[in-house]
């Protein structure tokens, strides 16, 4: 991969949808959100209100970018050794 793909490379908010408080969790107002690039999906639930589940699916996108934008994670295992 390239320099250049990986600036064009972008995480969105795909979806966020009001779910059903999952098993085992309290509460309600949960909420699923889909943040996806090409055939990449991460699917997270999390509790609270839209604007707030937003904000943080927003926010994950953000740091998903500028760890690419930087060449990834060191936590990945396809990461270089040094």
């Amino acid at each position: 991969m390239t320099n250049t793909s990986k600036t064009k490379r972008k995480f969105n908010v795909e979806s966020i949808e009001e779910v059903s408080t999952p098993e085992g969790m309290s509460g309600d107002n949960w909420h699923r959100y889909i943040i996806g690039e090409g055939n990449s999906k991460i699917e997270g639930l999390r509790p609270g209100s839209l604007k707030n589940v937003t904000a943080h699916a927003q926010e994950y996108c953000d740091e998903l970018n500028d760890r690419i934008s930087r060449g990834g994670s060191t936590y990945s295992p396809r990461a270089k050794q040094k």
